[in-house]
């Protein structure tokens, strides 16, 4: 039979085995929870990104429809007064 020194051995051996393995197993867990964290920082990022896009395009797309709607408010404004004027040419030319 071993002596009590010897299974005392043994067994802080045997529990030092088992540490390790599962330190081994913590340490690739927290790889694996480190890698999805910076996954998932850069898909947030990203997101903010385009969503800061999104925003500035919006916001030019505004100024050009207000843009388009002067421009088109000037261009009727313009031709009524082409129109006007022509009208009254042909009636001073008339008399």
């Amino acid at each position: 039979m071993a002596s009590r020194a010897e299974r005392f051995k043994k067994a802080a051996i045997k529990a030092a085995k088992v540490a390790r393995k599962w330190a081994e197993t913590a340490g690739r867990e927290a790889d694996r929870l480190l890698a999805e964290a910076q996954k998932r920082a850069e898909t947030e990022q990203r997101q903010m990104k385009v969503k800061a896009a999104l925003k500035r395009t919006g916001k030019v797309l505004k100024a050009v429809g207000r843009a388009a709607i002067v421009a088109g408010i000037a261009a009727g404004i313009a031709s009524a007064r082409a129109e006007n004027r022509a009208r009254k040419l042909t009636k001073k030319a008339k008399r």
